[in-house]
């Protein structure tokens, strides 16, 4: 599986026998991105890419603590001179919530949007009952990208995922209508981010006929087992690897979650792998 980023590393604009457009259409991806120059946002100094890859690494291994703990840490074990505000910010642009019950300011905002949580005192115990949603920061060796992932929460199968360089909406969107193609889940459960309370969001799964369940505002076991499956991913792969360029994060994501789904035995589900559980052992989707 590839997205649209990862799409465009193959189309050839010299002296192809086939034309852009044909070329775009082959790779079911937008002619107008081709042309598009990519752009990442405003350019980040190496000396802050370092400083959000330990600000990843502090709030993975403690989900709690907020931008007032980690400056702290990292003035204290870093001997960085920061401050609470240029953190607060960072994590801002990583996409980084502190998990604690909070005054949700914002709500008011999405209010029409925010659905609620489904999952409390529910027996999950068939496949494709519960899919949970959510996105996290990837770092690279000088820059970053996005990870949304969709995993059954009976199985920890990864039913589908999807990188991008930007906290577009539009990345969420293609993965979930990929995935539903293949699969119609009972219930999908998703934090109240902004890519999850909005209208195109909310269409997509009533349309689809799926029941949409939200984590209460900062609730860190509402959605334990995606935040878990994706502190094993950067400690198994992430953390241990530099990788140069997008096609090789994507590359090695694709690895490691074909091995997480079809390899690696899981203790929670009594040694077997997420894909016997799940009961798939076709895995074109994620592939």
């Amino acid at each position: 599986m590839s997205d649209q980023t990862g799409r465009k590393d193959f189309v050839d604009r010299g002296d192809s026998r086939i034309c852009i457009k044909r070329q775009a259409e082959l790779l079911s991806i937008n002619r107008t991105s081709i042309y598009r120059k990519p752009c990442a946002g405003k350019t980040i100094p190496y000396e802050d890419l370092l400083i959000m890859r330990r600000i990843d690494e502090i709030q993975t291994a403690h989900p709690t603590w907020g931008y007032r703990t980690i400056t702290t840490i990292l003035r204290r074990d870093d001997r960085l001179i920061i401050n609470r505000k240029k953190v607060r910010r960072m994590m801002r642009d990583m996409g980084i919530y502190t998990i604690y019950p909070k005054p949700n300011l914002s709500k008011r905002f999405h209010a029409q949007y925010v659905r609620p949580y489904l999952l409390r005192h529910l027996p999950i115990d068939h496949p494709d009952q519960v899919w949970g949603v959510d996105i996290t920061y990837i770092r690279m060796e000088k820059g970053f990208m996005y990870l949304f992932v969709i995993i059954d929460w009976y199985s920890r199968y990864i039913v589908d995922f999807e990188l991008s360089t930007t906290l577009d909406k539009a990345f969420v969107l293609t993965c979930l209508k990929r995935a539903l193609n293949y699969h119609r889940p009972e219930i999908i459960n998703s934090d109240q981010g902004g890519h999850f309370t909005n209208e195109d969001y909310i269409d997509l799964l009533e349309s689809n006929q799926v029941k949409i369940s939200m984590d209460g505002k900062g609730q860190a076991l509402d959605n334990v087992r995606t935040e878990r499956f994706f502190r094993t991913l950067k400690y198994d792969c992430v953390y241990i690897n530099e990788f140069n360029s997008p096609r090789e994060l994507r590359i090695a994501i694709n690895q490691y979650i074909e091995e997480y789904n079809t390899y690696r035995p899981h203790s929670s589900l009594g040694g077997k792998y997420p894909a016997q559980v799940y009961g798939k052992q076709q895995h074109q989707e994620v592939a």
